[in-house]
């Protein structure tokens, strides 16, 4: 079924009785052209482009739990291209420009919201750095705007401008970027794969890999042995522990990362803004809560959940920031599993086990990157190459010396 105004009317006088499920539970079959393991926004993504772009539609999708479960569900919603190299920048930009398009690509509302994002800055040293981002951006296709004090307080009114520490002095705004619904992106994706053909296949946790003279032949599940000729995997803060069942060391820790929300307030923020002096960053959501995280809890773990300590760190910087929000009450909070790279940027690439994929590496950037990751992932099971756009995301880069640092922080995953 294909929505439209015209199905909505049609259930609508028909008690809507004739929904159908938005997709398939089906059972695995004994054998698959490509295997995605992991159910997320990024291996769902790239089961609708292999089905979509490549005509690769003999694809089975395993989620070790429900889709949506994990990262895609688990974050702050927040969309940008606002990078520096040039090794992220093109990357993200495609990116930007696919979520511009997602909606009608996947025929799904995934409240695609460009309702901007405002980096402030506070010093004239760091106004020259995001004047740099700026240009860089610019020069790839990217739209960028260097905003001075008076054209910040227009966009955000009750920030504390005069903040004795951190004065704003401006700021770097990308008007296309914003917020995009998460759970939605995942349905939505997995409702137009499935409706390509894709089975995807819920409650399927992979135990193993069966590698025959250096190949993959399949996948071990807690539904058996499923046999594929090409097996991709894409789970996130899991892609150590997953990629070890398959003889692999990866340059990649998993970290926590919490995002709250707050009790819902009349509308207030209608742009997304990071502080520039800490690691904060804020939307407010539909329902008029303020969504907001920062910084990463700083040691390895499996967990989804955090601590107090970056609980307490989050709500200093919002309060230095937006003075405004202290008597708000934090209704809840969560975690999601962040595979840190070496210099904080992704992997789209083959691996030492023929036929085996990997996508992981993401940092803070995963949902962001969500349709670009799909479409490059599903070029490069597909045709064996790179991706133009993902052609610097190699796994091997970290020994040729071609680091991806975003961030100038060497090799230290916590600090990326």
């Amino acid at each position: 079924m294909r929505y439209s105004l015209g199905s909505l009317l049609t259930n609508a006088l028909t008690g809507n009785r004739n929904w159908k499920p938005v997709w398939r539970e089906p059972e695995p079959k004994p054998n698959y052209d490509v295997v995605i393991v992991g159910g997320g926004g990024h291996g769902l993504a790239t089961a609708h482009y292999l089905a979509k772009q490549h005509g690769i539609t003999n694809v089975a999708v395993l989620e070790k739990s429900y889709i949506g479960s994990g990262n895609v569900g688990r974050n702050t919603t927040i969309v940008r291209s606002n990078y520096l190299l040039p090794g992220n920048e093109p990357f993200y930009e495609w990116s930007m420009k696919l979520w511009e398009g997602l909606e009608q690509d996947i025929n799904y509302n995934a409240m695609v919201s460009q309702r901007g994002v405002l980096n402030v800055f506070h010093s004239d040293p760091q106004r020259d750095a995001f004047a740099r981002r700026g240009n860089a951006m610019r020069l790839h296709g990217a739209d960028a705007e260097l905003l001075d004090r008076e054209q910040v307080r227009k966009l955000v009114p009750f920030v504390d401008f005069d903040n004795a520490r951190f004065p704003v002095r401006g700021g770097l705004y990308q008007p296309r970027g914003g917020t995009v619904r998460h759970d939605a992106v995942a349905w939505g994706y997995a409702r137009s794969a499935d409706q390509r053909g894709v089975d995807i296949i819920q409650n399927c946790a992979v135990t193993g890999f069966r590698i025959d003279d250096g190949r993959i032949v399949g996948v071990e599940t807690e539904k058996g042995f499923i046999g594929a000729k090409k097996v991709a995997l894409s789970v996130a803060g899991s892609s150590s522990r997953v990629a070890e069942r398959a003889g692999l060391r990866l340059p990649i820790e998993a970290h926590v990362l919490q995002a709250f929300v707050t009790e819902g307030i009349k509308p207030l923020l209608d742009t997304v803004i990071t502080f520039g002096a800490g690691h904060f960053y804020c939307s407010q959501s539909d329902k008029g809560g303020l969504v907001f995280g920062g910084d990463i809890d700083g040691y390895n773990t499996y967990a989804q959940r955090g601590n107090l300590p970056v609980v307490e760190d989050v709500a200093e910087g919002g309060m230095a920031l937006m003075p405004i929000i202290g008597r708000l009450r934090l209704l809840r909070s969560w975690g999601g599993l962040l595979d840190m790279s070496m210099d904080g940027s992704p992997i789209i690439d083959t691996t030492p086990v023929d036929g085996l994929y990997l996508n992981a590496g993401w940092c803070y950037g995963g949902f962001k990157a969500t349709p670009a990751a799909g479409w490059c992932f599903a070029h490069l099971i597909a045709t064996g190459e790179p991706h133009p756009y993902a052609a610097a995301y190699r796994l091997d880069r970290f020994g040729l010396g071609r680091v991806i640092d975003e961030k100038g922080m060497g090799a230290q995953p916590n600090l990326h």
